[in-house]
């Protein structure tokens, strides 16, 4: 991909973090979409100076320098994690059928672009894939032998998907209740460990003590019965773990993995089934799976839903 053969709208959420935004401005600016569409929360009325980083943040986006299609979804008031994105993202699916999702502390390899757009073009009409991600997580443990596999993990450090997947989109989780009480989770996840993390998570989000988006999306993926395409190599490095965040001040392994260069032309995996080893390995790294007799079960999830906290919010409030 040339830097005039983008043909891809790219949608760039950002809040109030300059200089992050700026770097992934450059990556975007490389890649010349013919279209970009930026969401901003508003600023905290209780947060000293805040108003101030979000004007320099949307400062950014004028200096667009190519010929480019720029539209933008800005908040007044602080609307939170949770009605900011998706709502800002409902909004991007308004203007555009399909479109690659960039946040302002994730950092896109060149390639990135070409990956996605390519593949959303191969999936268009295949529900089975809800969406493509930038993310591998596997740290280099298992050699894929394809360019990409399919995970039922949708991850969203980067990634694209279609109006035709978002339509399915809940942001209140109204169905939870019912997948929730039939036990429907043991049977898709086929692990008590991981039924009881996920139903306590999902739990936590429908009642709204989580303020975010992106565990309604992966419940919307499972719904589906949909998965999503995780690339061979990773191609999205997350700069937002430093003093300066609200949730992701810890130190943690998913905080500025490489970013590697893509492969062309992608060789494609001969059938769509998911990759289970790969998904154990998330499940392993997160700290999904383990024994739900376990007597240290409820510091340890609390330790864990702490630190999925920390994860959850692309617009750093």
């Amino acid at each position: 991909m040339s830097d005039q053969q983008l043909r891809t709208a790219v949608v760039l959420l950002i809040f109030n973090r300059p200089d992050k935004t700026a770097v992934v401005f450059e990556a975007i600016r490389r890649a010349r979409p013919p279209q970009l569409l930026v969401i901003a929360d508003g600023p905290r009325r209780d947060r000293t100076g805040e108003a101030d980083l979000c004007a320099a943040s949307r400062a950014i986006i004028e200096t667009v320098d190519w010929p480019c299609k720029v539209e933008q979804c800005y908040a007044d008031e602080n609307l939170g994690c949770r009605r900011r994105v998706s709502s800002g993202i409902t909004w991007a699916f308004q203007q555009v059928e399909q479109a690659i999702i960039l946040e302002d502390d994730c950092v896109p390899h060149f390639s990135f672009f070409r990956f996605c757009e390519e593949l959303l073009e191969r999936f268009d009409h295949d529900r089975r894939v809800m969406m493509i991600s930038g993310d591998n997580f596997l740290g280099g443990r298992r050699r894929i032998k394809k360019r990409y596999y399919f995970s039922r993990y949708a991850h969203i450090w980067g990634w694209a998907t279609w109006r035709r997947a978002w339509t399915h989109y809940d942001v209140t989780m109204s169905r939870w209740p019912v997948v929730r009480d039939g036990n429907w989770l043991l049977d898709m996840l086929g692990h008590p460990g991981l039924s009881a993390f996920w139903t306590e998570t999902l739990d936590r989000v429908y009642r709204g003590e989580i303020d975010t988006w992106d565990f309604q999306w992966v419940f919307t993926c499972w719904l589906q019965g949909a998965y999503a395409v995780l690339p061979q190599c990773n191609l999205v490095t997350n700069i937002g773990f430093d003093d300066d965040a609200t949730h992701t001040k810890a130190a943690s392994v998913l905080s500025r993995i490489p970013a590697a260069k893509m492969g062309f032309p992608l060789r494609h995996p001969p059938f769509l089934i998911r990759d289970a080893e790969a998904d154990r390995h998330t499940e392993a790294l997160m700290g999904w799976r383990h024994d739900p007799s376990d007597s240290g079960r409820s510091s340890r999830l609390g330790r864990v839903l702490a630190r999925l906290r920390r994860l959850a919010s692309p617009i750093d409030h």
